[in-house]
């Protein structure tokens, strides 16, 4: 693959949900910074940075997986964001924007598992 992971549509969406998830946690009262802030925070920096692993795995197999963890991550910061918004921490407008984000990094990373999955099909086949 000649692109190197900066230059993947998948890791920037996924980095600037991660920089979006820094800005809006700034606002959560002080008693979440070992709560919700910091889990938060965790679970946006976990998706690009397993993007960024997976791309630099020598197989397909082994990238697949950290894909799938990134994808986890994302699962984990969506209910996160619901739960900020249950509790006030976060008004409408901004769970709204943070939410069409991780809808568009889904459809990024289903599409990179499967793009993925088709190279390691292609691998297989070949041997």
């Amino acid at each position: 693959m000649g692109k190197q992971y900066t230059d993947l549509d998948v890791w920037k969406n996924s980095r600037s949900l991660a920089n979006k998830i820094y800005e809006i946690t700034k606002g959560f009262p002080k008693e979440e910074i070992f709560g919700l802030t910091s889990q938060m925070r965790r679970a946006g920096v976990s998706i690009p940075s397993n993007i960024a692993e997976g791309c630099g795995r020598q197989y397909s197999k082994d990238a697949i997986q950290f894909f799938f963890v990134a994808r986890g991550s994302l699962y984990e910061l969506e209910t996160q964001l619901y739960i900020a918004s249950d509790q006030g921490y976060i008004s409408i407008d901004e769970i709204t924007k943070c939410l069409e984000e991780v809808t568009k990094c889904k459809q990024l990373i289903n599409g990179f598992i499967i793009y993925y999955k088709s190279l390691k099909a292609r691998t297989t086949n070949n041997d």
